[in-house]
C-alpha cells in the first residue's frame, strides 16, 4: 500500500509538468486568446478601432490554427473593425475570404454567423460601391459590387421574412432600397452627400493611391448631412460595419 502510494507521488509531478507543457499550454493560450477579445471588445465600444484591431489580431496568434470555429467570429469581428478604421477594401478582402470558407462543405458553423457574414459584406459592398463612384471608377468597376450588395440584402431581408423577424426585415428592406438608389443616383448627387465615416480615409484599391477624396470639392456635403439611402433605410454611414 506504501508503495503505491509512494509511486503515486512519483507520478503525478510528472504528469502536470507533462499537463503544462502539452495540452495546460494550449489551455493557457485560449484563455489568454479571450482576455485579448474583451479588451477588443471594450475598444469598439469606445470607437477606438485601431485598439480593436491590435487586440483581435492579438487573440488570433494564440488560436490554433486549426481551432477555425473559434477564430472566424474573431475575424469577422476584426473586419467589421477595420471597415471603421480606414481600411474598408482591406476589411472587403478579409470577408470574401472568410466567405470562401464558410461555403466550403468542410465547414460547420451555425445559421447566425452565416447570417451575420453576409450582412457584414453586403454592408461592405455597398460602402465600397460609394468609394469607387466617388473615385471615378467606371459603372464596369463598381456595378457588380452593388449588385452583389443587392442580392445579399434581398436574400436576407427575405430570410428574415420568412422567419416571422419583421423588424429585421424592414430595416434589411430597407437597406436593399439604399443599395438600389445608390446604383441609380446620378454622379453629382453623391458627391453632395456626406461622407460615411467607412468611406474616409479609403482607396478602393482601383485609383493606385492617387484617388483619396477625389470628386468632393470643399463646399460639397456642408448642408444638412443626407446619404443615398433617405431618412430610414440602408446601412447608417456611421453604422459600426455590421
Amino acid at each position: 500500500m506504501r508503495t503505491a502510494a509512494l509511486v503515486l507521488m512519483l507520478i503525478l509531478p510528472a504528469v502536470a509538468v507533462a499537463y503544462h507543457y502539452g495540452p495546460g499550454q494550449k489551455m493557457l493560450a485560449l484563455d489568454d486568446a479571450a482576455i485579448h477579445v474583451q479588451r477588443a471588445e471594450a475598444a469598439v465600444k469606445g470607437e477606438r478601432f485601431a485598439k480593436a484591431i491590435e487586440a483581435y489580431d492579438a487573440a488570433l496568434s494564440r488560436i490554433p490554427a486549426d481551432r477555425g470555429d473559434l477564430s472566424r467570429p474573431i475575424r469577422l469581428e476584426k473586419a467589421k473593425a477595420r471597415m471603421n478604421s480606414k481600411q474598408l477594401p482591406e476589411a472587403y478582402d478579409d470577408l470574401l475570404a472568410l466567405k470562401d470558407e464558410l461555403d466550403s462543405a468542410t465547414v460547420t458553423t451555425t445559421e447566425a454567423f452565416k447570417t451575420d457574414v453576409r450582412q457584414t459584406i453586403a454592408n461592405a459592398q455597398y460602402y465600397m460601391t460609394w468609394l469607387m463612384r466617388l473615385e471615378g471608377e467606371p459603372r464596369e468597376q463598381w456595378e457588380p459590387d452593388i449588385e452583389a450588395s443587392r442580392q445579399n440584402y434581398k436574400l436576407l431581408a427575405d430570410a428574415a421574412r420568412a422567419a416571422g423577424n419583421d423588424k429585421d426585415a424592414e430595416r434589411l428592406e430597407g437597406d436593399l432600397e439604399a443599395a438600389i438608389r445608390l446604383a441609380r443616383m446620378d454622379l453629382s448627387e453623391l458627391q453632395a452627400l456626406a461622407l460615411p465615416k467607412q468611406c474616409q480615409g479609403c482607396c478602393s484599391g482601383n485609383c493606385q493611391g492617387k484617388c483619396k477624396g477625389k470628386g468632393r470639392s470643399p463646399k460639397q456635403g456642408q448642408n444638412k448631412p443626407e446619404d443615398a439611402r433617405g431618412a430610414s433605410s440602408g446601412p447608417p454611414p456611421d453604422e459600426k460595419g455590421s
